[in-house]
C-alpha cells in the first residue's frame, strides 16, 4: 500500500524550488556585473562584431558613383542613341528585300526573289519612315475589309486586277471584296467549294499555307472558318502585296518558294494551297512539290487552282499552247504519284491531292522507278538551308 505525504513534506519541497529560483537569479547578475567591469571578454566580443558591421572602420569602401565621370545625379542615366529619319525614298524599303540588289543575283530557282540581307557596310542606321498620313490600322473584322489608303498608298493593283476584285479604292480607303484572281466571285465561294471535298468545317483542317497569296484574302476569309493560314508571296511589280495582307490583319511574310527551304517545321500545315501562285511546280525534278510535301502533315491537302488544270478548256486564255500545258500537268501528276499524294478531285479549275497517311502502301512505291527521294538529315533544319533535290538511281 501506498502512503502519502502529510502537509509538512509538501512545504519542504516548495522551500527548496524558491531556494533553487533565487540562486540562478542571483548568479546571473554576477556574471553579467562581472563581464561588463571590463574583467571577462564581453567586450572584446562586441568589438570584433563592431568591426564587422560598422563601415566606419573599413576605410576601402566607396560609395561614390561608379557611373558618370563626374558623379552628378545626372549623369547616373547612360545617353540614349537616337537614330534619325531615313529619307522618303526609303518608305518602301525591306532591308532583306532591297530591289536593286536583288536584281544582282542570279535568275535561276527564283534566287533574284530570295531573302538575301545586305552586308554590314550596306546596312541602314536610320528610321525607315511610313507612308506620310499613316494612322493605326482599322481593327478586326472590319480591316478585313477596308484599309486606309494612307497607310499603304499603291493603286496599281486596282487597275491590273480591277476585274478580280482583289482590291478597289474608294474615297480614302481601299476595299477588299475578297476576290482573287481564280475566284473572282468571292473567297467564300471559293472556299465553300474546297469544303464540299476537303472536311474544313469539323476541325480536321486547322492550319493552311497560302503560296503565292496575293493580298491574302484566302487566309482573311478561312479565320472565320477556324483555320489559321500563313500567306506568303514575292515582292514584286505590284508593290508590296504582303503589306496589304499586313495592314488587313492577315499572317503574311515576304517570300518565295525557291532555291532555299520554307522557314517552317515539317508537318506544319494540314493544308497547302495555290491559286494561280505561278510556280514552276513541274519544273526542277519536283522541287517545289517535294516541299510542299515536307510541311504537309499526313492526311493534308494540296489544292492546286489555275494552270495547267484543265488546260484543255483554258489553253486560249492564258496564252500558253496545249503541248506546254499538258506536259506540265503530266510532270505534276506523276510528281504526285512519287510523292504518294491521291488525287481526291478535279473539277473545274481546281484540283486536290491527299497525302496518305501511310506511304508504305503507296501504290508508286512498290513499282520500280528511276526516282527515288533524297532522305533529309534534319527535315526541321530550314533556315536558310537549300531545298534538297532527287536522287537518280539506274534502272
Amino acid at each position: 500500500m501506498a502512503v502519502k505525504g502529510g502537509p509538512a513534506d509538501n512545504r519542504t519541497r516548495s522551500t527548496v524550488s524558491i531556494c533553487i529560483v533565487i540562486g540562478l537569479c542571483c548568479f546571473f547578475y554576477i556574471l553579467g556585473a562581472w563581464q561588463k567591469s571590463g574583467f571577462g571578454k564581453g567586450d572584446s566580443i562586441a568589438l570584433e562584431i563592431t568591426k564587422r558591421t560598422d563601415c566606419t572602420i573599413l576605410p576601402n569602401l566607396s560609395f561614390d558613383t561608379h557611373h558618370s565621370k563626374q558623379g552628378s545625379s545626372r549623369d547616373l542615366v547612360s545617353p540614349v542613341k537616337k537614330f534619325k529619319p531615313c529619307p522618303d525614298r526609303f518608305t518602301d524599303y525591306t532591308p532583306c528585300q532591297d530591289q536593286n540588289r536583288a536584281m544582282k543575283f542570279p535568275r535561276e530557282n527564283m534566287n533574284y526573289r530570295e531573302r538575301h540581307c545586305p552586308p554590314q557596310k550596306e546596312k541602314l542606321h536610320c528610321l525607315v519612315p511610313p507612308p506620310k498620313g499613316y494612322v493605326a490600322p482599322f481593327p478586326w473584322p472590319k480591316s478585313r475589309d477596308y484599309v486606309p489608303f494612307a497607310n499603304c498608298p499603291y493603286k496599281s493593283l486596282t487597275v491590273e486586277k480591277a476585274i478580280q476584285n482583289w482590291v478597289q479604292y474608294e474615297g480614302n480607303v481601299f476595299r477588299f471584296p475578297g476576290g482573287g484572281t481564280q475566284f473572282p466571285q468571292g473567297a467564300d465561294k471559293y472556299i465553300d467549294q474546297l469544303a464540299s471535298v476537303i472536311p474544313i468545317a469539323n476541325g480536321t483542317v486547322r492550319t493552311a499555307l497560302d503560296t503565292g497569296c496575293g493580298v491574302a484574302s484566302w487566309g482573311a476569309y478561312l479565320l472565320k472558318r477556324n483555320v489559321l493560314a500563313m500567306s506568303f508571296a514575292p515582292r514584286d511589280s505590284h508593290e508590296a502585296q504582303v503589306q496589304f495582307a499586313l495592314e488587313r490583319g492577315v499572317p503574311a511574310v515576304i517570300g518565295v518558294l525557291g532555291t532555299i527551304k520554307l522557314p517552317y517545321p515539317s508537318r506544319a500545315f494540314d493544308m497547302a494551297h495555290c491559286s494561280r501562285c505561278l510556280i514552276p511546280w513541274g519544273m526542277n525534278d519536283g522541287l517545289y512539290m517535294m516541299e510542299v510535301d515536307r510541311v504537309l502533315r499526313p492526311g493534308g491537302y494540296w489544292v492546286l487552282s489555275g494552270p495547267p488544270i484543265n488546260w484543255k478548256a483554258n489553253y486560249k486564255g492564258w496564252q500558253r499552247t496545249k503541248e506546254d500545258l499538258e506536259a506540265e500537268q503530266n510532270k505534276i501528276e506523276e510528281m504526285a504519284k512519287l510523292l504518294c499524294w491521291e488525287k481526291v478531285s478535279e473539277k473545274g479549275e481546281t484540283a486536290i491531292w491527299r497525302k496518305r497517311v501511310n506511304t508504305e502502301s503507296c501504290p508508286s512505291r512498290l513499282e520500280e522507278s528511276t526516282v527515288q527521294m533524297c532522305e533529309s538529315t534534319n527535315a526541321d533544319d530550314v533556315w536558310y538551308e537549300e531545298d534538297e533535290g532527287m536522287c537518280y538511281t539506274s534502272s
